[in-house]
């Protein structure tokens, strides 16, 4: 039986539950980043010490691919409806209009790239470039691509951490339930073990544990 892959998606951190999955995974993903270590000249010296002047942003690029071709000309699917929602990552967000009072300035989404259970990029869109090739006899697209730039929102490496008991005793994290997360599911993404989460649901007082709700913050102990 053949294995099924899992699908890449970007979640919207602003508005939980908001979420655009990949048609199709992308072939490749690279990471960038760039500190500063300016060098002063002093007489006397070829190469003069470089001083460290500050640690860079961490940046993130990869191609999404988007076909909606199949089927009847008249039934295809507008490919827009995809790429849409992903330019709007990058408007400002409702939820943070006026966020600050002195500048009465909102903010795009800050979002989070997940690719199975074990790595994340959580970060801003910085940087899309769409690109629609292939169109219907009426002009409608129905083929796209997009390059897609990320800016990290926090410090991380690029892969999540996967040893759940690290970081001493007590609480280890918080996990933000999204849609169609189980208890199990939970489990499986902290811990790798799906048959831990009676101590999510302990730590959580959940009384019913089949009864989850997007955006519901669950306390994730250590095990």
């Amino acid at each position: 039986m053949p294995v099924q892959l899992a699908k890449a998606y970007i979640l919207n951190n602003d508005n939980i539950g908001e979420r655009l999955t990949c048609l199709f995974n992308p072939t490749d993903y690279s990471f960038a980043k760039r500190n500063s270590w300016p060098a002063e000249p002093l007489t006397g010296n070829n190469v003069p010490p470089p001083n460290f002047g500050g640690g860079g942003i961490m940046t993130m690029s990869f191609q999404l691919f988007f076909d909606t071709y199949s089927g009847a000309e008249a039934e295809m699917q507008d490919v827009r409806e995809y790429t849409e929602k992903l330019l709007k990552l990058m408007q400002i967000a409702p939820s943070t209009k006026n966020v600050d009072p002195h500048t009465q300035k909102g903010r795009p989404p800050i979002c989070t790239f997940h690719w199975g259970d074990y790595w994340s990029f959580k970060g801003v869109i910085t940087s899309l470039n769409l690109r629609f090739t292939l169109f219907t006899s009426q002009g409608k697209p129905v083929r796209a691509t997009a390059d897609v730039e990320l800016q990290q929102a926090e410090e991380e490496g690029t892969y999540k951490a996967q040893n759940p008991t690290s970081g001493g005793d007590g609480v280890r994290s918080s996990y933000t339930v999204q849609q169609g997360d189980t208890l199990d599911l939970v489990a499986f993404r902290e811990y790798g073990d799906a048959t831990r989460w009676r101590p999510i649901a302990a730590a959580n007082e959940l009384e019913n544990p089949r009864q989850l709700q997007p955006g519901q913050r669950l306390v994730i102990p250590n095990v």
